[in-house]
């Protein structure tokens, strides 16, 4: 799940998007990996809350198309209520978030 929250900046708006996998993801490390960190897989890690959901938030530009995808012990997963999929080089998919409240496919 995504969650999106919009943020009036001085010169413009910035997305703020919290990331959300359920407490019966079982691992040891859980990153979230997409265009908004240049695909590298360390940047950014996500943390069990005190329910067991694992969860990473990150500030991004509104208006935007990102793709990513998380890595969960060395396995890549999607997220299940992605905005869309589109297909990567790799022959899977990626999941995707539309950081505009009004998106157009």
């Amino acid at each position: 799940m995504i969650q999106k929250q919009f943020l009036r900046k001085k010169q413009d708006t910035q997305c703020r998007l919290t990331f959300i996998l359920p407490e019966n993801i079982w691992a040891d490390s859980v990153y979230v990996v997409g265009d908004f960190n240049q695909w590298d897989k360390a940047a950014l890690p996500m943390e069990q809350d005190a329910q067991g959901r694992w969860k990473a938030t990150i500030e991004v530009a509104a208006g935007q198309v990102y793709q990513f995808r998380y890595l969960c012990d060395g396995d890549w997963i999607n997220d299940n209520q992605a905005d869309a999929y589109y297909a990567n080089d790799y022959g899977g998919h990626n999941s995707v978030v539309f950081t505009d409240s009004n998106p157009t496919l």
